[in-house]
């Protein structure tokens, strides 16, 4: 069962808000990068001769994996986002249809979650059949 097509404006509001939610991740992104580039200038400084305490040095690593955990999953948000725009840019007629099912996946989902590819009945489905 083919989805209803979402009408211009539709498109339009999800395709702003993909964008929106890009830029939110690559400034996070940013932020990371910052981060790691002033822990590693720290670590350059007159002060790296002295050393520090097992413990702070612990929880400087801990951080840092902390860090970079964060910035892959907000990588792999940005990788979803980049391919809900490309899905857009290629075929906005199929836009917003299920990829398993092909019904609708709805506007009001895509609007809370605008890079999702499955109608809410087969992502519940594949979340079961997971856990």
């Amino acid at each position: 069962m083919l989805g209803l097509m979402l009408n211009k404006k539709q498109l339009k509001h999800i395709e702003k808000r993909l964008m929106d939610e890009r830029s939110k991740a690559l400034r996070a992104l940013g932020l990371f990068d910052e981060m790691a580039k002033k822990g590693r200038e720290a670590g350059d400084s007159d002060l790296a001769t002295y050393t520090d305490h097992m413990a702070d040095q612990g929880t400087e690593a801990m951080e840092r994996e902390k860090a970079a955990l964060f910035a892959t999953k907000e990588g792999r948000y940005l990788y979803r986002i980049e391919g809900a725009l490309r899905r857009l840019y290629n075929d906005p007629k199929s836009f917003g249809t299920c990829h398993t099912c092909g019904s609708e996946v709805g506007f009001e989902r895509l609007d809370a979650l605008p890079h999702a590819r499955y109608c809410i009945d087969c992502k519940r489905k594949e979340e079961e059949e997971a856990a």
